[in-house]
């Protein structure tokens, strides 16, 4: 029996479920990506991933923790910028800047955007899909209270095993390439 074991075991270890759930949050944050920079002939969309409908429902919560502490990292730079300079690294502006008190805020200010960094990259273990959340997918959630993903069944199961499909993306305004049609199941009466 498995009395107080939540979660689906996905027919993998531990620590080769942490790794599979890790890699998909990562994939679904890289597709926000500029798709011509990696362009190989696949039809992509931006926000979206098609995965097992099991393994969407397991990925969901982790990348909804993910933006959610990248909102609060955000937050944290914005109080952070008004302490801040805009002189150039290693001018003398900037020396005198980092020998003030002003710096010190600024620090403080800080530091809860760079602890969320540091938690998000343990959470995915990819620092470009950190950089993807941080700087386009986080903004763009900011007056959301949440729910920032959608599931959706597709109505043609895989190929080999038939097992039930479903696409995993982000709600709201996605980038141009979101027209792409899904094959969703028809809602119908019978069973």
């Amino acid at each position: 029996m498995r009395h107080r074991r939540k979660g689906r075991t996905l027919g993998r270890s531990p620590s080769h479920q942490r790794a599979l759930l890790r890699n998909l949050a990562s994939a679904l944050f890289l597709t926000e990506r500029d798709v011509d920079a990696e362009d190989d002939g696949a039809a992509k969309v931006r926000g979206r991933i098609i995965t097992t409908l099991a393994k969407a429902k397991e990925v969901r919560p982790l990348v909804e923790r993910c933006v959610t502490i990248a909102k609060r990292g955000l937050a944290a730079e914005t109080q952070a910028k008004a302490f801040g300079t805009e002189a150039d690294r290693d001018s003398a502006e900037w020396k005198k800047w980092r020998g003030s008190d002003q710096w010190q805020k600024w620090a403080q200010a800080m530091a809860p955007a760079v602890a969320a960094r540091r938690r998000v990259v343990t959470l995915l273990g990819d620092k470009k899909a950190v950089r993807v959340l941080f700087e386009q997918v986080a903004p763009r959630f900011t007056d959301r209270p949440g729910g920032y993903t959608r599931i959706l069944k597709l109505s043609t199961p895989r190929l080999g095993d038939a097992g039930p499909r479903a696409v995993l993306e982000f709600v709201g305004g996605q980038g141009a390439g979101s027209t792409a049609p899904v094959p969703v199941m028809a809602a119908t009466g019978g069973g």
